[in-house]
């Protein structure tokens, strides 16, 4: 019977252990606290909020702040704007990314390495918000849902990363397939997709990422009010959280007890509010891909 001795763990490795464990959780924990400490002040009490006194432990729980914030004019319909552009977008990102990095592979595309540099290159090269203006109004995307979605599916650092996560995977399965009598797309859709799953988990949370923050595009490209993306919206929300405030404050009329001040909304109260429902959303993304993510990032990165 083999008896397998335990290595006896120096002092100095004890240490190092001990150092690494609490450089990360103190790490982890700054962090995790800008976040915390935008949820405790959306959720606290609005005067003791804007006074600066809630820190780290939420007094006089509420939930004012988001049935106001939500209750807004114009919420449901940019949300649904949003989540719309979100996956809409990251599905086609998704498989736009995915089929050029497959056929950037296969050397039987004709003049695969000049469309692949020619993809590539507009990583460097930006004409410019006015020229992309111009372009975007020559093809009447301007106010349109589709100006959220069309000029982001061709992403070139996604292509690289699908593109050399392919190329890690055995030959044999495509060769396999080839013997089998299936032809590009076969093999693209039934063969190299499936075996794809960690680095297109990965594009998707970049895209999705990048789709749900994003604003600028909002604010370049839509004029109609009826296409504002949430974030632009709440963007806006938050240059008026005076204003917003005054309003509600009106609204509410002259005399308040003690409860009604505790919940009658601050700019402070507007700000940390929309922050948290900004943020909330995608945070709850990562848990459900990071398995995903950690091993396509890393196997993506093997090869350059």
């Amino acid at each position: 019977m083999n008896v397998i001795e335990k290595k006896e763990v120096t002092p100095g490795e004890r240490i190092f252990q001990v150092v690494n464990i609490t450089f990360f959780v103190i790490f982890t924990l700054i962090c995790f606290y800008p976040f915390y400490y935008l949820l405790i002040n959306s959720i606290s009490a609005n005067n003791l909020s804007a006074a600066g006194a809630i820190n780290l432990i939420p007094r006089n729980i509420h939930i004012e702040n988001y049935i106001q914030v939500l209750q807004l004019s114009g919420i449901p319909l940019a949300a649904l704007v949003s989540v719309g552009r979100t996956v809409i977008g990251t599905l086609l990102t998704v498989i736009a990314s995915a089929f050029l990095g497959f056929m950037f592979t296969q050397q039987k595309m004709w003049k695969r390495k000049f469309w692949y540099r020619f993809v590539i290159v507009t990583m460097y090269f930006n004409a410019g918000l006015i020229p992309m203006f111009i372009t975007m109004k020559n093809l009447h995307l301007t106010n349109t849902f589709w100006v959220y979605v069309l000029p982001a599916i061709v992403q070139p650092f996604n292509i690289i990363l699908v593109k050399t996560f392919i190329e890690s995977l055995p030959k044999s399965l495509e060769e396999a397939a080839e013997l089998d009598g299936a032809g590009t797309l076969t093999t693209f859709w039934k063969v190299i997709l499936p075996s794809c799953t960690p680095i297109l988990a990965t594009v998707a949370i970049f895209t999705a990422v990048g789709q749900w923050n994003s604003f600028q595009d909002t604010l370049i490209y839509i004029t109609d009010q009826r296409l504002y993306s949430l974030q632009y919206l709440l963007y806006q929300y938050i240059n008026q959280a005076s204003s917003l405030a005054a309003m509600v404050k009106n609204s509410t009329g002259g005399a308040l007890n003690m409860g009604a001040i505790a919940t009658q909304q601050t700019p402070t109260s507007i700000r940390m509010t929309v922050s948290v429902i900004v943020v909330l959303p995608i945070m709850f993304i990562y848990p459900m891909f990071q398995k995903y993510f950690v091993k396509g990032i890393m196997l993506g990165a093997v090869k350059g």
